[in-house]
């Protein structure tokens, strides 16, 4: 089986210019990046490739006081706040919990917004950082960021979801573009955490169709011996415009009995449309998730779905496609927080690969080609 012919960081913390960031020069205390990951992937009209980086700006210092500070988008304006250190469970250097609400209740130690980064068309070069171009909050909806941008090129026009946090709802919300640089807010299109929407590169029988995937505290069992286990699924939905959305009655791809390696899961790259194992259909990349310590390990998986009816899965492999590759942080060690974690968010096909574009570690922006014989 090939392996991959390119595999390496593009764009990490240290190349990043905090004085040109959305939050600069409202609040006084220090921030840095505590990840540049997680980066959405398409093609520009040009040629080049464009990925639309989460960066993660987080307080130097968050802990001062006696409190636990966090920063918030307010009426154009970015705040601190602050919680009692007695409440606060600051165990997860990404979060902190708040006990003694009765509910489970986040804070995040960092505000993400969306950095447009330029790459040549192999993805390996860095063409231009357009920090004039930056998607930021713009309303209360979205006031602790916007995180794990994906975009999908539908009939010419570029879409692109976001998940925007909230203590209203950490809803999905969309934008619409002309030629992914000049953003359009279109609104929420899915309600309380429903994460990972991937619209399909193409349309289905007329309508858009998206993988989306929905959380709860609450899954009913499959019965004894099931092949499937019950948990987070990649659901299917469709929509006649891209903005209203109905959920598809049937499931879409959901975790295997027979591993914890998908015992959590959800959607990685926009579906496209495309042949591999001798097959055409609907390629996804999507994580599963192996339960370990605080945030699990995180590997990418594949799997190929019907041209006309993609909840019906035509091939997939149970061996991981991508793994966290220590040897890629090892030039940015000092500034590592997690392990055993890659996150894919982005496809782009080329003649006989795929470019292929993942957080690493939270903290880091890999691209990666794939040969189409890898699968």
């Amino acid at each position: 089986m090939a392996e991959f012919t390119v595999d390496r960081l593009v764009f990490t913390p240290p190349m990043i210019d905090l004085s040109r960031s959305p939050l600069a020069g409202h609040f006084d205390a220090e921030t840095y990046v505590l990840g540049a990951f997680n980066p959405a992937l398409t093609k520009l009209p040009n040629g080049n490739l464009l990925m639309l980086v989460r960066v993660a700006e987080a307080l130097r210092q968050p802990i001062f006081d006696g409190k636990v500070h966090a920063i918030r988008w307010d009426e154009g304006k970015y705040v601190l706040d602050g919680w009692p250190l007695e409440f606060a469970d600051t165990a997860d250097p990404r979060k902190f919990m708040l006990r003694g609400g009765g509910w489970n209740i986040m804070a995040l130690t960092s505000l993400s917004w969306l950095l447009p980064v330029e790459l040549s068309p192999n993805g390996l070069a860095i063409v231009a950082v357009h920090y004039d171009r930056a998607v930021a909050p713009t309303g209360s909806w979205q006031c602790y960021g916007l995180e794990d941008a994906r975009i999908s090129r539908v009939e010419g026009k570029y879409w692109m979801t976001t998940c925007s946090v909230s203590p209203e709802r950490h809803s999905t919300t969309l934008y619409s573009s002309e030629d992914a640089m000049d953003w359009h807010f279109e609104g929420i299109v899915l309600d309380h955490q429903n994460k990972d929407m991937l619209i399909f590169e193409g349309l289905i029988g007329g309508k858009f169709w998206a993988q989306t995937r929905p959380l709860g505290d609450l899954y009913f069992a499959y019965p004894p011996g099931s092949e499937w286990r019950a948990g987070p699924s990649i659901n299917l939905a469709s929509s006649p415009d891209c903005r209203h959305w109905q959920p598809h009655i049937e499931p879409g791809i959901r975790p295997h009995a027979a591993t914890v390696a998908t015992a959590r899961m959800g959607g990685g790259t926009p579906p496209i449309l495309t042949e591999v194992a001798g097959k055409r259909g609907w390629l996804t990349l999507w994580h599963g998730v192996e339960p370990s310590g605080i945030v699990g390990v995180y590997r990418t998986y594949w799997s190929l779905l019907d041209p006309e009816h993609p909840a019906r899965t035509i091939a997939t492999s149970h061996d991981p496609l991508i793994e966290a590759d220590p040897g890629l942080t090892t030039p940015i060690e000092d500034l590592m927080y997690l392990r055993d974690v890659v996150f894919t968010t982005g496809i782009v096909e080329a003649e006989d690969h795929f470019i292929v574009a993942s957080g690493e570690a939270d903290l880091a922006c890999r691209i990666t080609h794939i040969p189409k014989t890898r699968f």
